[in-house]
C-alpha cells in the first residue's frame, strides 16, 4: 500500500469538486419566457386605468410595474415606435381588512391589511387586437394603525402595488 501524499490529496479534492460541479452542466440562471412571448423583446407600458378612489393610483401601479420589469431584466422598456408588445393594466380594487383588533373592542382595529387587484393584458405591438397574455394580480400589505389612519394607508399602498407588479412580471417572464 502506497503512502498518502499531499499531491494525491490535492488531486482527490480537485476531482471531487469537478464531479460536484458537473451536475450543474446545462443549467441556466435566466428564466425561460413563455412560448407565446418568445418573440417579445421590448414592452411598452401604458398608463394604467384606475377604477378606485385612490388618488394617483394609476401612476403608482404603472411605476411599480415598470420598476419590476426593469429589475427583472428579461424585457426592455420601450416606446411605441420599437415595442414588440404593449401592456395595458387596470387597478380594479383596493380593499382593507381587519387583521387584529384591540383586546376589549373587536370593532377597533390595531392592524389592517390592504389588498390591491390589478387586471392586465399584454397585446401584440403590430396587431393591438391580439392578446398575447392576460391575468389578474393581487398584492397585499399589512400596516399598524397609528394616530393618522390616512397616512398609514397611504404609506402601505406602494408595498401592495409592488407585490402585485411583481406577480404581473412573474407571469410575463416565467414559463408556467
Amino acid at each position: 500500500m502506497r503512502p498518502v501524499t499531499p499531491h494525491s490529496l490535492l488531486l482527490l479534492a480537485v476531482s471531487l469538486c469537478l464531479a460536484a460541479l458537473s451536475s450543474c452542466a446545462g443549467y441556466r440562471m435566466e428564466g425561460r419566457r413563455p412560448q407565446a412571448l418568445a418573440d417579445v423583446q421590448n414592452i411598452r407600458v401604458l398608463l394604467f386605468e384606475n377604477k378606485t378612489l385612490i388618488p394617483r393610483g394609476e401612476v403608482l401601479a404603472t411605476n411599480s410595474v415598470i420598476d419590476a420589469l426593469a429589475s427583472d431584466g428579461t424585457y426592455r422598456i420601450a416606446h411605441d415606435s420599437n415595442a414588440d408588445a404593449t401592456l395595458h393594466g387596470t387597478v380594479e380594487t383596493v380593499t382593507y381588512n381587519q387583521v387584529r383588533s384591540t383586546r376589549l373592542d373587536t370593532l377597533r382595529s390595531e392592524e389592517l391589511e390592504n389588498n390591491v387587484t390589478i387586471r392586465w393584458e399584454l397585446r401584440d405591438g403590430k396587431n393591438p387586437m391580439k392578446v398575447l397574455a392576460s391575468g389578474k394580480a393581487l398584492g397585499t400589505s399589512r400596516f399598524a394603525i397609528d394616530s393618522n389612519l390616512q397616512t398609514a394607508r397611504t404609506n402601505a399602498l406602494p408595498d401592495a402595488m409592488q407585490r402585485a407588479a411583481t406577480q404581473v412580471v412573474g407571469r410575463l417572464t416565467d414559463d408556467f
